[in-house]
């Protein structure tokens, strides 16, 4: 690799880093760094699911007290997250490189709305954790967040970008935990999901290995830049550069597709 590709996948896996401290979607930056790079979209992918396993091992360590009590739904939802992640895997690599390629725009801007509607899903799960603080009888049984995990489970190992925020979405609609264990919890599965990608694709895929060690190492520097600044740095302000961004990118590959 030429410098000039190091230094940039090092202020991308940085950036990345930093933004899914403070607010998540940091693959919404190193994807696309990876595209104008010259990496084709199948292996940006591949690499940048590779590259974002260190910083999810990261922030479920950072979360171990809030994962007290949870044993069983960690259990039966990373069995399900492991079958999604090896069928959205296995989607990826069979199905053809053009089709994924007339996709990924669509991908990008829904990784890029659902960053932008999270605040909303956030407030939302916070009045549904509040109305559900004393045992409710309506309360929905754990098969059917198995059910919400696996599909975007099944979207994580096709396509890794937005996966956190999709996954805290879900999570929250459908079970009853403060939003700090429900935190802790996606942390975890995406941990699971992140792993079952990583083993396929190195299997059977092609990884850019150093471009993946770069991101992979920044992103865990950018993380710890993210947690400390975080305090002081508008959430707002970030959110919403991120997302225009998104549509930025979203624009760029719609027009490249086209011609």
């Amino acid at each position: 690799m030429e410098w000039s590709s190091v230094v940039s996948m090092a202020l991308a896996g940085t950036a990345a880093g930093a933004i899914n401290a403070i607010a998540g979607g940091g693959s919404l930056v190193t994807f696309p760094t990876l595209l104008a790079l010259g990496y084709p979209p199948v292996v940006a992918n591949v690499t940048n699911t590779v590259a974002a396993l260190p910083g999810y091992i990261g922030g479920a360590w950072g979360y171990r007290r809030e994962l007290s009590g949870l044993r069983r739904r960690i259990f039966t939802l990373s069995a399900v997250t492991v079958l999604g992640a090896l069928l959205g895997s296995a989607l990826l690599l069979l199905g053809n490189e053009r089709t994924f390629t007339a996709v990924v725009p669509w991908l990008v801007l829904a990784s890029t709305l659902l960053l932008a509607v999270q605040p909303y899903l956030t407030r939302l799960m916070e009045r549904g954790n509040d109305r559900g603080t004393e045992p409710a009888p309506r309360q929905k049984p754990l098969r059917w967040a198995g059910l919400g995990q696996f599909g975007v489970a099944v979207y994580g190992g096709y396509f890794n970008a937005g996966l956190g925020i999709m996954m805290l979405g879900v999570l929250g609609l459908v079970l009853h935990e403060p939003l700090q264990r429900l935190n802790a919890l996606k942390s975890v599965l995406s941990v699971v999901a992140s792993t079952v990608s990583l083993v396929y694709f190195a299997i059977f895929a092609t990884v850019s290995w150093p471009a993946a060690a770069v991101m992979a190492v920044t992103g865990l520097l950018g993380g710890w830049f993210g947690a400390a600044i975080g305090r002081r740095l508008p959430v707002p302000l970030l959110r919403w550069s991120v997302v225009t961004f998104g549509l930025i990118v979203f624009l760029v590959l719609m027009e490249n597709h086209a011609s």
